[in-house]
C-alpha cells in the first residue's frame, strides 16, 4: 500500500529535511511539495493525496486555513509540523493524525507513519464493509438491518481516542496503542509502547470507555490490551505474567485466571 504524500512548508530547507527523513519509509511516496497554503489547497484538490505534512505558520493561508479549504472534498490525513508548541490543542481539534515539532525526530516520525498506516487500513476496511453492505441491501435486506443495529450499538458504546491532560499538555491517545493501565488512587497510569501518561479518572469509569473485547482486568488495579499480549509466563500459586509487545510484564492474579484461558487453544 503506497501512501501518496504532499509536503507543505514555506521553508525550503524544512521540506528538504522532511523529504530526506521520509525516504526511510518505502511505502511513503512524496508526490508533490508546496510553499504556501493556497498552492497546497489546489494541489490537494487536484492530486487527492492520502497524507499531507502541513506547516502551521505560513504567509497568507496558514495550516488550519488549508484544512478548512479542502473540507468540501474527502480530505486526506493531516500531520502538522511546526516550531510552535502552543498550536498543539488546535491541531488535535482539527483531528490531525499527529503533531510534530521541528526539527522532526526520527522516532516520532516513525510513530506517526505507523499511525497513518493504521488509519488508512481502517478507512479501506470500512470502504470494503460498505461495499458488502450494498450487496446485502440488494440480496438480503433483513441481514443488513441486523448487522447495522449490532455495529451501531458497539461503536457508540466505546471510544477510539482518549484525551489525556498531562504535564500541561493535551495528548490524544489512540486506544489501540494502549498496552496496559494501572490504577493509583483516583489516577490512572496509561502505558503505550513508548510512553506513559497520567489520567485523572477512576478505574471503574475508564473501564466503561474501553471495549471489553480488547481490554480486560487482570488484577484489581490493572487493565491489559489483550491484542498486545505476546507471551504468557506461568508463576507460582496459580498466578502468571503477561508479556506485552513492548516487553513489559504484567502480573495476572488468581482471581482473573479466566482471562489467560483465552490464549490457550
Amino acid at each position: 500500500m503506497t501512501i501518496r504524500t504532499i509536503l507543505v512548508d514555506d521553508e525550503k530547507l524544512a521540506i528538504q529535511g522532511l523529504q530526506l527523513r521520509l525516504e526511510a519509509f518505502p511505502d511513503v511516496e512524496v508526490i508533490g511539495t508546496c510553499a504556501n497554503g493556497r498552492e497546497a489547497i489546489r494541489m490537494i484538490k487536484t492530486e487527492k493525496p492520502d497524507l499531507v505534512f502541513l506547516d502551521i505558520q505560513m504567509p497568507g493561508f496558514d495550516g488550519f486555513s488549508v484544512v478548512k479549504g479542502v473540507m468540501e472534498i474527502e480530505p486526506p490525513l493531516f500531520v502538522f509540523v511546526t516550531a510552535y508548541q502552543e498550536h498543539a490543542i488546535r491541531a488535535f481539534e482539527a483531528n490531525a493524525v499527529n503533531y510534530l515539532m521541528k526539527p522532526v525526530e526520527e522516532g516520532k516520525l516513525a510513530d506517526t507513519v505507523e499511525r497513518v498506516r493504521q488509519r488508512l487500513a481502517e478507512k479501506r476496511s470500512a470502504e470494503e464493509a460498505e461495499k458488502l453492505k450494498d450487496v446485502l441491501a440488494e440480496v438480503s435486506p433483513e441481514s443488513l438491518e441486523e448487522i447495522t443495529a449490532n455495529e451501531d450499538e458497539v461503536t457508540a458504546r466505546f471510544e477510539k481516542m482518549i484525551n489525556i491532560k498531562d504535564r500541561g499538555q493535551i495528548f490524544r491517545v489512540d486506544v489501540d496503542t494502549i498496552e496496559h493501565v494501572e490504577a493509583a488512587g483516583d489516577y490512572m497510569c496509561i502505558y503505550t509502547g513508548d510512553n506513559s501518561l497520567i489520567l485523572r479518572e477512576t478505574m471503574k469509569d475508564l473501564e466503561r470507555r474501553l471495549d471489553p473485547r480488547n481490554f480486560q482486568r487482570v488484577h484489581r488495579s490493572t487493565i491489559v490490551n489483550l491484542d498486545l499480549v505476546r507471551q504468557v509466563k506461568p508463576h507460582t500459586n496459580g498466578e502468571c505474567f503477561l508479556v506485552l509487545e513492548s516487553g513489559a510484564e504484567v502480573k495476572v492474579s488468581r482471581s482473573y485466571r479466566d482471562v489467560v484461558a483465552r490464549f490457550v487453544h
